[in-house]
């Protein structure tokens, strides 16, 4: 399983993508809502995650909070 962590408090990102790493899972981060959608367009993730309060990114904006399956933001 492949997940993209989104979120722009570093620490937590970092302590959330650590946590899924000792669960096997393979977590990638992006620091801001842009890093995130650019990821989000290259690469094939089963789950995305953001808090919705990413800057620089009105799509990461609009989504809200959420968690989705695949990379498809605002399911």
């Amino acid at each position: 399983m492949r997940v993209l962590v989104v979120e722009d408090e570093q620490l937590l990102a970092d302590a959330i993508a650590e946590g899924l790493r000792q669960q096997a899972i393979a977590a990638d981060v992006a620091y801001d809502g842009d890093d995130g959608m650019d990821r989000l367009a290259v690469n094939e993730y089963d789950w995305s995650c953001s808090t919705g309060t990413c800057p620089r990114s009105p799509a990461m904006k609009s989504a809200g909070g959420l968690c989705c399956p695949g990379a498809i933001l605002g399911c």
